[in-house]
């Protein structure tokens, strides 16, 4: 049997994310899709089937110096963001496409929680250097 590309585990992982991760009219899905020199970000209302806001560093007004890295990712972040909230929509389901949170998904979504979405997301999670401050003063 033949190897498996990589692209093709990221599309399994991306169907098994799927089946449990689903957008409502109240929740949209911030769907995130990555590819080697740009990085795009949706919210779509599944219940609908209908888009609700774009970002991407392919548009002209988003566009930098390049888009495939971690600061065009921020800059998607906040965009998609801004448009969430003109759209009316503060809390969104993230839904990571089958890639690993890590890099440019992280900071296109931590961009999305500074802007302003899912602000009681980023409240409730303490940070690695907090969390360690509180088991050295618990014990």
């Amino acid at each position: 049997m033949a190897q498996k590309s990589r692209a093709d585990i990221r599309r399994g992982v991306h169907s098994r994310i799927r089946k449990k991760v689903r957008g409502s009219a109240e929740r949209p899905r911030l769907a995130v899709f990555r590819s080697l020199n740009h990085i795009y970000a949706q919210l779509i209302d599944d219940d609908s089937g209908k888009t609700l806001a774009t970002a991407s560093t392919a548009e002209k007004a988003l566009a930098g110096k390049t888009g495939g890295n971690i600061e065009a990712a921020k800059t998607i972040g906040k965009a998609i963001a801004e448009r969430a909230i003109q759209a009316g929509v503060s809390n969104v389901v993230y839904d990571r496409g089958g890639y690993v949170y890590h890099g440019r998904v992280k900071a296109l979504l931590d961009a999305t929680r500074e802007a302003g979405l899912n602000k009681n997301e980023a409240a409730a999670k303490p940070g690695k250097e907090e969390s360690k401050d509180n088991a050295k003063t618990e014990n």
